[in-house]
């Protein structure tokens, strides 16, 4: 019995040795199964996964397109720059280096820290930028500390350049870093967060012309990520150059005349439509933004006053003044309710509707015809006139003429204005028009709103004998749109009512009227004076305030085959011939004497 018991232990002792035994096979076959996997049908997975370990992959930024003026003048140029990045997988600790690293960079811990949160998600073997347009000593120090910050590396970068600042900003505009809701909006479909891209002007209209391909280079590093040579590159490829229309000495000169002041000045060719000058006062300088900025430095700049930033040669909105009475006289000749012998009396104040208007000449201007009404710039006239032709007409005939409405110039974020009429006033305020209010859109009052560039279309238009065009900036004939390389037809007005608009714009100039501090000599210069109110001379008086109105000028020269139209708004100016056709006269002279007119 006893040896029976024996041999019945043996056996489930046997047995439990057979299931440990298969339990090894099993384990062995299923590694070595894994191990099958890894190396024969994954090998070139886990083999890029080494090659990344001692490999780094570093992108070359392409050169970004540059900017010439019509004389070749540089506008917008790329240097060289280097920057501070952080590289996470060099160093595990790299979150108690940050402290140090501030101190090495010269930089405050929250901007570092504000720059790392934006990138957090990013993998850790790409670079974050903390700090770039680096100098030749913040250079030497990170380099001479290399082996105590594996993290920090340095990388090497085009930085736009603009070497006129804020003469030219609201024309090339600036680059900044691509905001997270702009790669939302699928706007800038090939870029990443982090990348530079225009935010407005021509760098931001012409963003995909300008910009190249990036190329991109293999080095060998070590496990303290320092770099022992290149493996592989891919050249980066330029992007296209801009050749503008600005004639940089134009746009010189009407930066310096409106110095100290809020307001535009453009200048144009009126057959053409280029853009010989367009400066928007105050302004700013591009070169601050091409560094990566952060969110207090922005908001600083950002929420100033005088509001730099704002293009007002495209997105201010202004009543025209005086200016208007040329689009309301146009209406009238067309419409034969006058012509140009058609005469009015001003005794400086005139009854309609049963409400007194004034003309800024309190002691009135006598009798006038049209040709001398313009020359004067009478108010009691125009009255007449815009009574006799009715709003409707007025507005028709000022959309016809360009005003209120998009001029399609090649700048991001123009605005359209508006010019009212009963449908508007019943859309937007919910009430009728009435009819003194047309008295004073008739004098370019009330709820008009231009921009300055629009004006100059319509300086042009009316310099063109009613031919129009549309205003561009740039050069390069492969990227204007059909509409701005072919002529755009005419208004439906004949050329002898322009004649005697332009007859009335002359004396205006040259016989000593609202215009003549505009006069250059042996230019022929004609133009129109406005002023625009920004509250009623009634409220003025009676509330006491002092508040001057903007002022206005708009211009051609010369009479017959004009070259160049100038316009000029100075914001709280005052009288439009005081303050504005001075300002205009400078950029007629600097064109005729350079061209040898």
């Amino acid at each position: 019995m006893a040896k029976e018991k024996i041999y019945e232990d043996f056996d489930f002792l046997h047995r439990r040795v057979k299931k440990v035994l298969f339990l090894f096979i099993f384990i062995f076959l299923l590694l070595a199964l894994n191990y099958w996997k890894v190396q024969i049908l994954d090998h070139r997975k886990y083999w890029s996964l080494s090659e990344a370990n001692r490999l780094r992959e570093i992108v070359i930024p392409a050169p970004r397109g540059r900017f010439f003026d019509r004389q070749g003048i540089v506008l917008a140029d790329n240097t060289v720059a280097f920057k501070a990045c952080l590289l996470r997988e060099n160093n595990q600790r790299w979150k108690e280096s940050l402290q140090d690293i501030s101190k090495l960079l010269n930089l405050d811990l929250s901007i570092i820290q504000e720059r790392i949160d934006k990138f957090i998600s990013w993998p850790f073997f790409l670079p974050i930028v903390i700090k770039d347009n680096l100098s030749l000593e913040e250079i030497a120090r990170i380099e001479a500390r290399k082996a105590e910050f594996p993290e920090l590396y340095i990388d090497r970068e085009p930085r736009r350049y603009y070497p006129f600042g804020p003469i030219t900003a609201h024309v090339t505009g600036y680059l900044q870093e691509i905001s997270s809701e702009e790669l939302k909006s699928g706007e800038f479909k090939k870029k990443t967060l982090g990348e530079l891209v225009g935010k407005i002007g021509l760098e931001r209209k012409y963003e995909d012309w300008l910009v190249g391909e990036n190329g991109k280079k293999m080095e060998i590093v070590d496990s303290l990520g320092r770099s022992h040579g290149e493996y592989s590159r891919i050249e980066a490829k330029p992007g296209h150059d801009l050749h503008l229309t600005l004639d940089l000495d134009l746009q010189k000169k009407a930066y310096e005349l409106l110095e100290g002041k809020e307001g535009v000045i453009i200048a144009l060719d009126p057959k053409s439509g280029e853009v010989l000058a367009l400066v928007s006062s105050p302004s700013f300088d591009p070169n601050k933004f091409v560094s990566r900025l952060s969110f207090k430095e922005w908001v600083e700049l950002s929420t100033r006053v005088d509001n730099p930033f704002e293009n007002r040669a495209i997105r201010g909105l202004y009543p025209p003044g005086s200016i208007f009475k040329l689009a309301v006289a146009l209406g009238a000749l067309k419409k034969a309710i006058i012509s140009p012998q058609t005469v009015h009396f001003c005794s400086g104040e005139a009854i309609f509707y049963g409400r007194p208007f004034s003309c800024w000449h309190r002691g009135g201007h006598g009798w006038l015809n049209l040709a001398e009404a313009i020359k004067v710039s009478c108010n009691i006239y125009f009255y007449h006139v815009g009574r006799q032709l009715g709003i409707e007409s007025i507005a028709e005939t000022a959309r016809a003429l360009g005003l209120g409405l998009l001029t399609g110039i090649d700048l991001p974020g123009e605005k359209a204005g508006n010019i009212p009429d009963p449908e508007w006033k019943r859309q937007s305020r919910g009430t009728d028009w009435f009819p003194g209010e047309t008295i004073s859109v008739s004098i370019g009052q009330g709820p008009i709103q231009v921009t300055p560039i629009q004006i100059a279309v319509y300086t042009a238009l009316i310099a063109n004998r009613g031919h129009k065009i549309r205003p561009h900036l740039i050069k390069n004939t492969d990227l204007l749109s059909k509409e701005q390389n072919g002529a755009l037809g005419a208004v439906d007005i004949g050329a002898d009512c322009f004649e005697t608009i332009i007859e009335g714009m002359w004396r205006s100039v040259n016989e000593r009227g609202t215009g003549h501090l505009a006069m250059v000599e042996g230019f022929d210069v004609c133009g129109k004076t406005g002023s625009s109110q920004i509250i009623s001379r009634e409220k003025a008086e009676k509330t006491g305030q002092t508040i001057k109105p903007h002022s206005w000028f708009t211009g051609f020269a010369p009479r017959y085959n004009p070259q160049i139209v100038v316009t000029v708004l100075v914001e709280f100016g005052g009288l439009g011939g005081a303050s504005a056709a001075p300002l205009a006269r400078e950029i007629f002279a600097i064109y005729k004497n350079k061209n040898g007119l």
